[in-house]
């Protein structure tokens, strides 16, 4: 599998080499392939091709975000789907939204909020509040949780009166990159509740959840250690997943 950083973001780094010692726990060859904050779209399009066409290279992880001018959803145009190890290629996406998931490789964060929500709810029927219509979050769990038959809300950091929003929901998903932004007020202790955000403050990694939103809700993931090593591990298992689509082979 490669990694290709195309920026000089420092939390970037931080990630990459978590994958890295996850993947030699793992036994899973993992090449970083730094191009550095200056390269153009075209030569790192030119870059995913040459990974793409390699038959050595099974899984291809394009690490966000890009350097400022970079664009990702076009560099995305230039990556085989089945190479897409995080799932975010038009192709792997058009396949979620259609309801064929078998056909595709999964996104590995909605995917693990999802497995995070089917743990203690039943998801046919469920109402579920999504707060942050991301591409690589928020838009591919609305299709993955109604391919499962719940019923999705998705909201965002603007949206108005989430109190009253949020009141009829079994769930709250949240994942927008802002601290404190969930706060007990808007929920009620029947409620499930999946951080998905990551904020780096002066006193560590925090979610998007506030504190005071633990004591009261039915279940909440933590931050670090809830979402985040869940999907680290499905992205792992996309690789073998990947590399039996490469085969031709069907997969479930």
């Amino acid at each position: 599998m490669v990694a290709v950083v195309a920026s000089d973001d420092p939390a970037t780094g931080v990630y990459v080499q978590s994958k890295v010692r996850q993947a030699a726990r793992l036994g899973v060859t993992l090449q970083v392939l730094d191009l550095g904050a200056r390269i153009t779209q075209a030569d790192l399009h030119r870059e995913l091709e040459r990974l793409s066409a390699d038959d050595a290279v099974h899984g291809i992880v394009l690490e966000l975000p890009l350097a400022p001018g970079l664009d990702a959803d076009l560099a995305s145009l230039h990556m085989a789907p089945a190479k897409d190890v995080e799932g975010l290629t038009p192709a792997n996406l058009a396949l979620v939204a259609a309801g064929r998931e078998p056909e595709a490789l999964l996104p590995p964060t909605p995917r693990s909020i999802r497995f995070l929500l089917r743990e203690v709810l039943d998801l046919q029927g469920a109402r579920v509040a999504i707060i942050g219509p991301g591409r690589t979050v928020g838009r591919p769990l609305t299709w993955m949780l109604n391919n499962r038959g719940a019923t999705v809300t998705l909201l965002n950091m603007h949206s108005r009166d989430l109190t009253a929003i949020l009141a009829p929901q079994d769930a709250v998903v949240v994942a927008v990159g802002r601290a404190g932004l969930l706060r007990a007020e808007h929920l009620h202790a029947a409620q499930v509740v999946v951080d998905a955000g990551i904020n780096v403050t002066a006193s560590g990694v925090v979610g998007d959840a506030a504190p005071d939103v633990a004591p009261l809700v039915r279940a909440i993931t933590p931050v670090p250690g809830g979402v985040g090593p869940l999907t680290s591990a499905l992205m792992f298992q996309n690789l073998l997943r990947a590399i039996r689509l490469q085969r031709g082979e069907q997969v479930e």
